[in-house]
């Protein structure tokens, strides 16, 4: 998927967003875009750009929320088939985008460059077990689990900031942080054992983001997604195969409808994180942050509605103090945000004067 990220994928966010947001650009300033600067570079208003900027979120997060019922249509093809499928026709559809952009030369350099792919093909297999845990829980039955997993993400990397970045936590962090151990706590009551793809997920993608966060600066979110699905492309093709040889493969066996559906994944899969990529680099990271949230909560919407699954008093429970723990971290990151803000334009009004 990821959330995520980070974006995607799903994913840019290391720490909270407020504790990035110092190195990005804030919300009533021109911000850079692939195509080169707002304002006086283009001659873009801010505020189209913004409004632009919250439509890819949308799009992205709305797509991935919404990609459950994808994967339910592809049943009974199984998680490594549709994972193996979604990184082959992925590399196609990105290839043709390369062609269309003439980036190839960027892509060349991205290959050969170690700084920039030994960090890619870290993130590639990453979100490849992002993928493949979250494609297994959909498919048998865990939707709700998958929905926990990028609801917990940004307390992963709270805990990314700290343990890796080194990160002081403010008092409401340490709130949420706690908190969010205590609903593992019930939630492993419930479930009767750790809710183990959820956690899987949420770290994932938590250092799907750290990483991808650190390459971020060289690198576009095409060449970006195109070398990873590069390092993980001779994997899926070998898995596609042996599916084959052993007659476990439904992309030839089901009709033309299911082969195309399939075909289909690269799209679904490259789209959400291009859209990603393009609201990143127009937002703040406050907004993004906020936004993250609309993935899980259609996850949890479409588990409950669409696959009818079952939620105990405990499970309410358990998700009941996640987020609990989520507003409390959103509170800190909106209150540290406008702090942050108040603080820049005095800045600015003491060099004017």
């Amino acid at each position: 998927m990821r959330n995520i990220a980070g974006l995607g994928g799903v994913g840019d966010n290391v720490s909270t967003p407020d504790q990035l947001a110092a190195n990005q650009p804030s919300s009533n300033q021109p911000t850079t875009t692939a195509g080169g600067g707002a304002g006086k570079g283009t001659g873009k208003p801010v505020r189209s750009e913004s409004t632009a900027g919250i439509l890819f979120g949308i799009g992205a997060y709305g797509l991935w929320g919404l990609l459950p019922l994808y994967f339910f249509v592809l049943m009974p093809a199984s998680a490594i088939e549709i994972v193996a499928n979604r990184i082959v026709w992925s590399l196609l559809f990105c290839a043709l985008l390369i062609t269309i952009t003439r980036a190839w030369r960027v892509f060349g350099a991205a290959v050969k460059d170690r700084s920039v792919f030994g960090p890619l093909a870290l993130a590639a297999v990453l979100i490849a077990i992002n993928w493949l845990t979250y494609t297994f829980g959909v498919t048998t039955g865990h939707a709700v689990e998958t929905s926990l997993g990028y609801f917990i993400n940004p307390l992963v990397s709270v805990l990314l900031g700290v343990f890796v970045l080194k990160e002081k936590l403010r008092p409401l962090q340490w709130a949420a942080v706690g908190i969010g151990f205590v609903a593992v706590g019930v939630l492993t009551f419930s479930y009767g054992q750790l809710p183990w793809i959820a956690l899987i997920l949420a770290f994932s993608f938590g250092l799907y983001g750290f990483v991808k966060k650190r390459v971020g600066p060289k690198v576009d979110a095409l060449t970006s997604l195109s070398v990873e699905t590069v390092v993980l492309a001779p994997f899926a093709a070998i898995t596609m195969v042996v599916l084959g040889v052993t007659g476990a493969e439904t992309l030839t066996t089901l009709g033309a409808g299911h082969f195309w559906l399939l075909v289909a994944s690269g799209v679904i899969t490259a789209v959400p994180l291009l859209f990603f990529g393009a609201s990143a680099r127009r937002l703040p990271m406050t907004t993004i942050g906020l936004l993250q949230y609309f993935a899980p909560v259609l996850q949890f919407i479409v588990a409950l509605t669409v696959f009818n699954e079952t939620m105990t008093t405990a499970r309410w429970i358990g998700f009941c103090v996640v987020w609990l723990a989520l507003v409390l971290l959103t509170i800190d990151m909106l209150r540290t945000t406008r702090k942050n803000s108040v603080l820049k334009k005095k800045a600015r009004l003491a060099a004017a004067q």
